[in-house]
């Protein structure tokens, strides 16, 4: 009996299992979650996304009305966001975005341009009135220090350690009046500390500023340290570890690009007047309404017009240095205005006595007129003593800093 009842279970079990093998096996629905897409400070997903860049001959509104703004009118939505987006502002090959109903007719709901890889403009389409408004995206300041030998160009050595190669801009300007970077030299040694943008934490977008550096060519070492003496300096300038100013009082010419026609002489025959006489000034030749600066930073004297000196601008730097611009075609500045050095203060012409295109650039020393490019000019204006003593409290740890990386790296 026992047997018989193993028996039928045995049999049960078979035809069981038997009956489960037949069926088949209906694997389970995978639902794959569409990535949540975030841009902007707009979910990409619930729109109709489109993107491009401005061609040639659009304009914002020429971009509305290829697209589906509903019952707004193109001039009237220009009116409204006038004040808070320049319609002006685009520019061809610049990115926009096009946020659109995913239903048909696809209603343009959002319009974003981006001005740079960090600014952008929002026209928000989505309510009864078109909002306007500019953001940027979040950013990130990162610090860091490099030290490293010059290997190839200064441009070339930068991307090498992964950093902008834009800086190398940067640092010519800085060291302008030091050196010569056309005749840099392989191991010439820099270090620099500086911070650097990230987009969304992630995304490189260039340098920041620059906190401190040196650069050691043909064995000097030369410092720059960012200093504004006070609050009420417009922007920082550059002084060594002495406090010493980098720049010279004086650029070398009033021009960047320019030829000497004619040097400062005490005997000179001149082109105009026939006639041999005395040549106080030092000719510069430039195409007409070429941008003339100011040598250095001071007040405007003088300006006006003479027979012989066309339009002129006349500046004071201070107790001992003034300069003056003949010829120009035209005046850029008036009586008493604080100019800085650089300032472009006029365009070369021939008003005067002039038989071409240049300007004469005439310099004063002490009241007496000499040749600037035999004089021995000054660094900037020094640090008076307390604000030197401040200065150098200031940049002791950020040169302690530099030079202990730089230590360690040149020592690998």
């Amino acid at each position: 009996m026992k047997f018989k009842i193993i028996t039928i279970t045995l049999i049960t079990l078979l035809l069981f299992a038997c009956e489960e093998k037949d069926k088949k096996v209906v694997p389970k629905e995978v639902i794959k979650e569409e990535p949540i897409i975030v841009e902007f400070g707009f979910t990409y997903n619930d729109y109709l996304v489109v993107q491009d860049t401005v061609q040639s001959g659009d304009t914002f509104g020429k971009l509305l009305e290829e697209n589906n703004i509903g019952t707004f009118k193109v001039h009237d939505v220009t009116e409204m966001v006038k004040d808070s987006f320049n319609l002006r502002d685009i520019r061809i090959g610049k990115p926009f975005t096009l946020l659109k109903s995913k239903k048909a007719p696809h209603q343009l709901q959002v319009f974003i341009y981006q001005k740079d890889n960090i600014h952008y403009s929002v026209v928000d389409f989505r309510d009864t009135l078109v909002v306007a408004y500019n953001k940027q995206k979040p950013i990130t300041i990162k610090r860091r220090t490099i030290a490293t030998s010059i290997s190839g160009s200064l441009s070339e050595t930068l991307s090498k350690n992964e950093v902008d190669a834009s800086m190398a801009n940067n640092l010519a300007k800085i060291y302008e009046y030091s050196i010569d970077f056309f005749k840099i030299q392989k191991d010439d040694k820099f270090a620099v500390t500086f911070y650097e943008k990230y987009i969304n934490d992630t995304i490189y977008a260039g340098v920041e500023r620059m906190e401190s550096s040196f650069f050691e060519h043909k064995g000097k070492k030369i410092y720059a340290f960012p200093y504004k003496l006070d609050s009420f300096s417009k922007k920082e300038d550059y002084y060594d570890e002495e406090g010493k100013g980098l720049k010279t009082m004086f650029l070398k010419a009033p021009l960047d690009y320019f030829r000497i026609s004619s040097r400062f002489s005490p005997k000179r025959f001149h082109p105009v007047q026939m006639t041999w006489k005395a040549h106080k000034g030092t000719d510069y030749a430039a195409a007409q309404g070429t941008p003339i600066k100011t040598t250095a930073s001071g007040v405007v004297e003088k300006t006006g017009y003479t027979a012989g000196n066309g339009n002129f601008v006349k500046v004071k730097h201070n107790g001992t240095y003034s300069t003056q611009y003949l010829h120009m075609s035209k005046i850029l500045v008036r009586k008493g205005q604080r100019v800085e050095q650089g300032q472009v203060i006029g365009k070369v012409g021939s008003t005067g006595l002039a038989t071409g295109p240049h300007v004469c650039y005439r310099f004063w020393k002490n009241g007496i007129q000499v040749d600037p490019l035999s004089q021995k000019l000054p660094n900037t204006e020094p640090m008076n003593e307390k604000h030197r003593k401040n200065y150098l409290a200031y940049i002791a740890p950020l040169k302690r800093e530099l030079d202990s990386i730089a230590t360690l790296q040149f020592k690998k």
